[in-house]
């Protein structure tokens, strides 16, 4: 029998710290109502229900040959945009969200998958154990903010590190901090601000993302290697391609400029030819929008 995902509350220790406020319920009246999704994306503008509900998140690792009967652990489910994707894909599923109310639309979205559990708390307080994949979509950036550790970057990375078995897979998205877009004129991803990123946050406001050469740091420094780099285009929010150091893009591929759905931004130089520029020199690994980063234990 099929009893749908198993949703629990016990580690739950502040109220929906990080959210989108009250936007969420309509996240979940969406979720619950049976609705087609892509309807309710192409007809609502708001950039969280285009964050949270568009299919085309699935992008980002619809292709990757995960193992049929391995576990998955999901720190930072958000509202489930991937985890649907990771229950088609793996035996066993555990996302783990900070946010109750998130954790709720995860348990509304999915009825059907029994594959499921939900933890709503932080990963520091639920049960260890050991998975085949941990991933970190678009969490160690705010590790700043929710980690107790002095050095939380670091700490989010072990911790994501011994939950992997031996042979294991951590499966990383971030924003470049020197990515082309910031360059061109886009406003930092969190904060709305330009150029912050590319000046080192000199404010601490518990976030931050970082460059390829500072990821390999710290990924290396938590037990990680067999470091693996992709780069979606045009980030990994909403990927459309995924680019590789075995396959690079092409000259002329990339467009003018990266959408920003969220803000208002400038647009300082064409990117698309200062892409080719730096396709030519070598560079693009460097200054590409996003990275999604494949690690081993």
């Amino acid at each position: 029998m099929n009893g749908g995902p198993r949703l629990i509350l016990d580690h739950v220790t502040a109220r929906d710290v990080y959210s989108d406020g009250d936007l969420e319920e309509d996240l979940l009246s969406f979720v619950s109502s049976g609705r087609d999704l892509e309807e309710i994306v192409r007809q609502d503008d708001r950039w969280a229900v285009l964050y949270h509900l568009d299919p085309r998140r699935r992008n980002l690792l619809e292709w990757f040959p995960f193992k049929r009967d391995a576990s998955l652990l999901e720190i930072g489910a958000g509202c489930g945009a991937l985890t649907g994707l990771f229950c088609e894909k793996v035996s066993h599923v555990t996302a783990v969200e900070l946010s109750e109310r998130r954790a709720r639309i995860i348990a509304a979205r999915y009825p059907s998958f029994d594959n499921l559990t939900i933890y709503a708390g932080n990963v520091e307080d639920i049960p260890e154990e050991s998975y085949d994949y941990v991933t970190l979509i678009g969490v160690l950036e705010y590790a700043g903010r929710y980690r107790r550790s002095e050095d939380p970057y670091r700490a989010l990375l072990r911790r994501a590190a011994n939950a992997l078995r031996p042979g294991g897979t951590l499966i990383l998205a971030i924003e470049n901090r020197f990515g082309l877009k910031y360059w061109a004129g886009a406003p930092e991803d969190h904060s709305g601000k330009l150029f912050q990123g590319l000046e080192g946050y000199p404010e601490d406001s518990g976030f931050r993302t970082f460059g390829r050469e500072e990821l390999v740091g710290l990924l290396m420094s938590a037990g990680l290697s067999s470091l693996e780099f992709y780069y979606p285009y045009p980030d990994y929010k909403i990927p459309d391609r995924i680019f590789s150091d075995r396959m690079l893009p092409r000259p002329g591929e990339l467009a003018p400029v990266t959408p920003n759905y969220d803000q208002e931004r400038f647009l300082l130089f064409n990117e698309g030819l200062a892409f080719d520029g730096l396709l030519s020199n070598g560079a693009f690994p460097l200054m590409a929008n996003s990275f999604l980063v494949m690690c081993r234990r």
